[in-house]
């Protein structure tokens, strides 16, 4: 089913003259059409540009030539992330009428990748709300379960991936805001280290803290989609482009593995099918080679406790004249969160960045033990979406902010289906700029496994 092919799939397809780039989008389109009532991952689906893209690759193909390696790929972008000509709502009434004058970084590397723009995709209202119902967009459903929380902020881009409606997906992560739907929607996210991409045209969270990510279905997509977006910044460190898929066929024998235990069974108390979930990961990687092993870092509320008083300080920073003079305009989830911001003072933001810097070091310290980190995701399944106490208890059971803080890139991944039929996730984290090894992990991972070839019945 076309729907279900990953952009290395539908790649190959027109290399071999087996696929055409009008009958892709053609066929995401009228799946679109038919289930995006119900699944809610659209604010604005870029129908006729689209085409006239695909068009536009499939004569290109049938003259011998390929622009780049995502020519004829359909992609997906968060509203929160500019596109020339087209409005950034960031989900919310107070950017209803904001139309981007040019395009944002990671989009001019698509669009000279080649990749077909399908549209913008919802998201929690300024990537910090929730599923708000007092906006002027729905929330986004979670295609497992139409009942269910997709994860945030990045909603729409988890959604429209498990629906398929696309095979990629730009999503932002702040705390966890592209690794949260991939933990609820059963895919795979990787908040890349900080800077690494650009986030110029991207509408600030936390100026610190915010990351611009790769969404997919499965790694070997993400490296795909890494390699596209990383031209977009120059840091000391990072690869040249084109390298993020080259050891994907290695797998892991021989390395080293740490197992951050204490965040999910001591610091807090995981959901036990989450728990299992790990402990069988653990013995995937074992079998595949690698040495796996206990390893202890400060206590997650330590990490908690730093990243939110800087993101509220910073979010405050950017949303305050606004809180002040259009409040009633916020969402009433996003409204309550980005309000403790004017609570807090500067020496609260100082001694926050302080802790940061001393969080980071113990993690850096970390990797002289290991090669990678291995951690759960989300501690529990997705609850519903029409809950408002169980989402605000569950948004803060998760082991996501700690790379937020520190930088490191982070890959969360499929690990199980609770029994319930919901997806459950793991992280798998590495050392700054060693993206390659992160993600050479999650291609054995899901050699060895079969939860990236699930998807959901859809409803």
């Amino acid at each position: 089913m076309m729907h279900w092919m990953t952009a290395s799939e539908i790649s190959q397809g027109y290399d071999a003259g087996t696929l055409s780039p009008v009958k892709v989008v053609e066929a995401l389109l009228a799946r679109i059409d038919a289930l995006e009532p119900q699944y809610r991952a659209f604010i604005q689906l870029d129908r006729e540009a689209a085409l006239s893209s695909a068009r536009e690759a499939e004569r290109a193909f049938k003259a011998g030539r390929r622009i780049g390696p995502l020519h004829g790929v359909p992609v997906g972008i968060k509203d929160i992330i500019d596109i020339a000509g087209q409005r950034t709502s960031c989900h919310s009434k107070l950017m209803f009428e904001h139309v981007a004058s040019e395009d944002a970084p990671v989009v001019t590397a698509l669009r000279a990748s080649g990749a077909i723009l399908l549209g913008k995709l919802a998201l929690h209202e300024f990537a910090i709300g929730g599923p708000s119902f007092d906006l002027p967009f729905p929330p986004a459903r979670n295609p497992w379960n139409i009942a269910h929380h997709p994860g945030g902020s990045s909603s729409g881009s988890g959604t429209a991936l498990a629906a398929g409606f696309l095979p990629l997906a730009l999503g932002t992560d702040t705390g966890g805001s592209v690794r949260h739907p991939a933990a609820a929607c059963g895919l795979a996210g990787l908040k890349a280290t900080y800077d690494l991409v650009s986030r110029r045209g991207v509408y600030p969270l936390s100026m610190s803290l915010d990351h611009v990510g790769p969404m997919a279905r499965t790694a070997e997509d993400v490296a795909l989609l890494l390699d596209v977006m990383a031209t977009t910044t120059s840091v000391a460190g990072a690869l040249k482009p084109s390298t993020y898929t080259r050891d994907l066929k290695l797998g892991v024998k021989g390395l080293r593995i740490g197992f951050i235990r204490h965040f999910h069974e001591k610091d807090e108390i995981a959901d036990p099918e989450v728990t299992r979930a790990l402990n069988q990961a653990c013995e995937v990687f074992r079998k595949l080679g690698a040495q796996v092993k206990d390893i202890s870092l400060p206590s997650l509320q330590e990490f908690s406790a730093a990243q939110k008083f800087i993101l509220m300080s910073e979010g405050w920073a950017i949303h305050a004249r606004n809180l002040r003079e259009r409040p009633e305009d916020y969402a009433q989830m996003t409204r309550r969160k980005l309000l403790c911001g004017a609570f807090l003072s500067a020496g609260d933001y100082v001694h926050a960045m302080q802790l940061r810097g001393a969080l980071s070091d113990t993690v850096n310290q970390a990797f002289g033990e290991v090669d990678l980190l291995l951690a759960a995701n989300s501690f529990d399944p997705a609850c519903r979406i029409d809950d408002a106490q169980e989402v605000v208890r569950t948004y803060t059971r998760q082991a996501r902010v700690p790379f937020n803080l520190t930088g490191h890139p982070a890959l969360a991944m499929m690990s199980g289906l609770s029994t319930s039929g919901l997806p459950l996730s793991l992280q798998l984290i590495g050392k700054h700029y060693d993206e390659v090894t992160v993600l050479r992990a999650g291609a054995a991972f899901e050699k060895a496994t079969p939860w990236h070839t699930m998807h959901p019945e859809l409803a």
